[in-house]
């Protein structure tokens, strides 16, 4: 059964978005604020894929970019790639925006993508990445150099990193909020 022209520019429209989203994710792990500690405007390019794109759209436009990675592209931050990226000590934290997109993915179906569960569904996917990346930090650590205290983990890998994912947050949210009707009616 053929697809009808509507059905095919869709899909066109969409993978299109998802690569553009993939891209963007890697253009914003490039981009390094100095700060005491400094940070990339990585995960803030996660949520702008999952504001703009939804959930499902978005999803995959994280698991491209992951995959972009492990197969050798520098998209990580500092221009890094390949698997020795993903399973070092903080390829957790990459590996955990598959945790943020699909729980943001969850909860804004449950509230129907209204600006309470994008927040919810974003500082809590947010919360889950720092999880799952410090569990993966802790025992990568151990392993290479040695056992490490949880606050100790948290105190280098989470802690500096709360306030600016905020703002992330805050600004991706703003800019879904300014975008998203123009990408809909681009997708109709």
């Amino acid at each position: 059964m053929n697809a009808s022209p509507t059905t095919t520019r869709k899909r066109t429209v969409d993978l299109v978005y998802i690569a553009l989203f993939a891209c963007l994710i890697a253009i914003c792990a490039w981009i390094t604020v100095p700060m005491t500690v400094p940070f990339t405007l990585q995960t803030f390019g996660v949520f702008c894929a999952v504001g703009l794109l939804g959930g499902k759209r978005g999803t995959i436009a994280v698991l491209v970019y992951i995959l972009l990675g492990a197969v050798g592209l520098p998209v990580f931050s500092g221009f890094k790639g390949g698997f020795g990226a993903l399973i070092g000590t903080t390829g957790g934290y990459i590996v955990g925006f598959i945790f943020s997109a699909l729980i943001y993915w969850l909860v804004t179906s449950l509230g129907r993508q209204k600006l309470w569960s994008m927040i919810l569904g974003m500082v809590l996917g947010l919360a889950a990445c720092y999880a799952f990346g410090t569990v993966w930090f802790m025992a990568v650590y151990a392993k290479t150099t040695g056992a490490i205290g949880l606050m100790t983990a948290l105190g280098w890998c989470v802690f500096p990193f709360i306030l600016p994912d905020a703002v992330k947050i805050a600004l991706a949210l703003a800019l879904t909020k300014l975008l998203k009707p123009h990408i809909k009616s681009l997708s109709a």
